[in-house]
């Protein structure tokens, strides 16, 4: 048998710009996830734009809710 596995999207990209086009460090979205009760560090959250990790719904909708975009803007392009 010779399957394909598809790859996941890797939203980290979109994510890293639409963080860009917020003002904030990594340090600074990490923070502010943080006050939102999402538990995350500047180190996880770098995980997260290099695609190293999966992000959780719930922190997708935090970080679209700090960044104030649409979730059509995170997956910009898939």
């Amino acid at each position: 048998m010779n399957q394909k596995i598809k790859q996941d999207y890797c939203i980290g990209a979109n994510l890293r710009r639409l963080r860009k086009q917020a003002g904030l460090t990594q340090e600074q979205a990490a923070a502010k996830l943080q006050v939102e009760g999402i538990d995350m560090t500047r180190d996880f959250y770098a995980h997260i734009e290099t695609g190293n990790y999966n992000i959780r719904v719930s922190e997708l909708a935090t970080l679209r809710k700090i960044y104030r975009c649409s979730y059509d803007d995170i997956f910009q392009g898939f």
